[in-house]
């Protein structure tokens, strides 16, 4: 988790994570239960930091985005969401004091400066309850009301511990809303 967060350099390959995934994914993709997301050549859309984004900041969304291009897993990067206030972190904070899905919607906005794709892949690092996605999600609905969209983690959190089995462990899951909390599944 640590090597994506930080998309650090992989020693023993001398590439970045992102790299790293994209080149696997792309050299897997028939054998993964998701390669469907990368059938139709979607626009790679990566999910926003919960900070305001500063110059020289490390976007990992953004890196894999690149990378999975690069690959020929989508047609293009568009970095269209624009995160206008900073929300706390979901991965330091405690699960009562996450940010909704809401408070990421009402963060956000799109800037659409491209015409509406046929299919769009939101891309993220890590998925922990999906709170992001919904926000990330809702707010390209809007702004692309035809488009169908769909999302790439590359990781996912696992609790409790006991549930864990693998750390490569690939999966299709679905995130939904229940009243103000989102549930992801796997």
């Amino acid at each position: 988790m640590k090597a994506l967060k930080d998309d650090e350099i992989l020693p023993n390959l001398q590439i970045p994570t992102s790299e790293f995934l994209a080149n696997s994914i792309g050299d897997n993709l028939g054998k993964l239960p998701f390669a469907n997301l990368f059938a139709s050549n979607p626009v790679l859309v990566p999910t926003p930091r919960s900070s305001l984004v500063r110059p020289d900041t490390l976007r990992v969304p953004q890196r894999l985005a690149n990378a999975l291009a690069r690959r020929g897993l989508g047609s293009r990067v568009e970095a269209c969401l624009n995160r206008f206030k900073a929300v706390r972190k979901s991965a330091t904070s405690q699960g009562a004091d996450r940010p909704k899905a809401i408070e990421h919607y009402n963060s956000m906005e799109v800037q659409k400066v491209f015409p509406e794709p046929a299919e769009i892949l939101l891309i993220d690092d890590i998925v922990t309850r999906g709170a992001t996605t919904l926000g990330s999600v809702n707010r390209l609905a809007e702004a692309f009301p035809h488009a169908r969209i769909r999302v790439f983690a590359a990781m996912r959190t696992i609790s409790p511990p006991d549930v864990f089995q693998s750390l490569i462990d690939p999966c299709l899951g679905h995130i939904e809303l229940r009243g103000i909390d989102t549930f992801r599944r796997p």
